[in-house]
């Protein structure tokens, strides 16, 4: 079976359309730091096996890992 894509682009989108109710007005704003995580889930049989995939266009890993870690605050908070 190939990749739906369908998931991923739904998450892109509705995060745009998050970005542009946010900040849209706002001249002074531009994106920056992009990270897409991707879980991907892969059944052999009975068991299955669960691979992260991660691109971004951080040049600067300290950063990049930071970037990271501010998410993963926000998503705890």
């Amino acid at each position: 079976m190939a990749l739906d894509g369908t998931v991923l682009g739904r998450c892109a989108s509705e995060q745009m359309e998050a970005l542009e109710n946010d900040y849209g007005d706002d001249e002074d704003v531009r994106v920056g730091a992009v990270m897409t995580i991707v879980e991907v889930v892969k059944r052999e049989g009975e068991e299955a096996q669960s691979y992260v995939r991660v691109r971004h266009n951080v040049t600067d890993a300290f950063r990049a890992v930071g970037v990271l870690r501010a998410a993963e605050q926000q998503m705890l908070d």
